[in-house]
């Protein structure tokens, strides 16, 4: 019950959030956000590699400050992390930025996300493909995420709240497989689920050691290669302990 009611109030703080926002925003403060929002597109992403396109063009469209909790909205632009609850963060923008182009999304593309978070990099992959699958292990962030993303309009976003070593195997196959948080091992569940031609981008490393954003492609015989990209800080990818499946 605790925990239900300490969800309960979470999303309903978001769902504020973006009500206040929607309701009581001048077109002002909007046009500030949206030149912020350009302006973390020229200044943090484009200029430190990320060129796509396409990829550039979502972040320029999802409001990443109504992902994040109201106090913190002022930050959200920020070139670092910030922190969603329950022990959790929302990637920097250049991070976010790079992981969607490494994944090399298409437009018809079925995509799976691992680590829902506030649903800020599913908001993004949703403007990218055609269905985004996200898988959320904390019930809390994924229940919030999920009305979240429900009222900002991104109907071909699904949420699950489970166990996202497992994948979603009835989904399955993925043309990309996002999952932004650290394993120690890359689940093989994912790679098995990954489609001929697709790519899983995963930060690898544990929380005392050297983490590394790896790109894991499989051709079209089902061959696997990977390729280290650069370091990262993540946090742990969450998993059931003693045993205990959900």
């Amino acid at each position: 019950m605790k925990n239900l009611l300490r969800g309960m109030q979470l999303a309903t703080a978001f769902s504020l959030t973006t009500l206040a926002w929607s309701c009581a925003g001048t077109s002002a403060t909007q046009k500030s956000f949206e030149q912020l929002r350009h302006a973390m597109v020229d200044e943090q992403v484009l200029r430190r590699g990320v060129e796509d396109p396409r990829v550039l063009d979502a972040l320029r469209k999802v409001p990443r400050h109504l992902f994040v909790p109201a106090h913190l909205q002022r930050l959200a632009y920020e070139d670092h992390p910030l922190p969603i609850g329950l022990g959790q963060t929302i990637s920097q923008p250049y991070i976010v930025a790079l992981m969607t182009e490494l994944a090399r999304v298409k437009p018809n593309d079925t995509v799976l996300e691992i680590g829902t978070g506030s649903g800020y990099q599913a908001a993004v992959l949703s403007v990218l493909a055609k269905r985004i699958f996200t898988i959320e292990y904390l019930a809390e962030l994924g229940e919030s995420a999920r009305q979240r993303l429900r009222e900002l309009g991104y109907s071909n976003v699904e949420v699950r709240i489970g166990d996202g070593f497992r994948g979603w195997p009835e989904r399955q196959p993925f043309g990309a497989i996002l999952v932004t948080a650290a394993s120690q091992e890359v689940p093989q569940p994912l790679i098995e689920q990954l489609r001929a031609g697709g790519r899983l981008v995963i930060p690898v490393g544990g929380q005392s050691e050297a983490q590394t954003l790896q790109v894991i492609e499989k051709d079209a015989s089902g061959a696997v290669s990977r390729r280290n990209v650069i370091p990262v800080r993540f946090v742990p990818l969450v998993r059931p302990r003693d045993g205990v499946r959900k």
